[in-house]
């Protein structure tokens, strides 16, 4: 595994974020649907200048792999991650989960995933997380989980 590092984003690593979400795969994995390039520059710019959220570049080997953030919403911290798929399957989430962990003092933390997102159940469990309740199907149809770090 390349060494994984975080660093605060740059401007050009936006660019990089932008062609990972717009991998079908990927947001079909996430259950996130993919945004036009305005809307996803116009989010990260409000994303961006929210001081209460933690945004990080995640490096592998020197290499922008992808972002990782917490936010506070609705009373709870929570974390999410999106790793481009050529970085899939070499721990890379999984080690910028925990380097993420390590910045965050407070708990507890939490993460939604959906139930088919096999790859990011493993993350989450490998990093302490463990569900919160039972799968619930959102207004939008997909069936996720709450996972919980106490």
């Amino acid at each position: 595994m390349a060494v994984v590092e975080l660093r605060d984003v740059r401007d050009d690593d936006l660019e990089t974020f932008f062609v990972h979400q717009q991998d079908p795969e990927a947001a079909g994995m996430a259950a996130m649907p993919s945004r036009d390039r305005d809307p996803f520059f116009a989010h990260w710019a409000r994303t961006r200048a929210d001081p209460a959220n933690t945004l990080r570049t995640v490096l592998a080997g020197g290499a922008v792999a992808g972002n990782i953030v917490s936010w506070e919403q609705d009373g709870q911290r929570l974390v999410g991650y999106w790793i481009g798929r050529e970085h899939w399957g070499r721990g890379v989430a999984t080690a910028a989960l925990g380097l993420l962990l390590d910045q965050l003092p407070d708990r507890p933390v939490h993460a939604y995933v959906a139930t088919a997102n096999t790859g990011s159940v493993r993350v989450l469990r490998k990093c302490g997380f463990h569900p919160a309740g039972p799968p619930h199907t959102g207004d939008d149809g997909i069936e996720e989980v709450l996972y919980i770090l106490e």
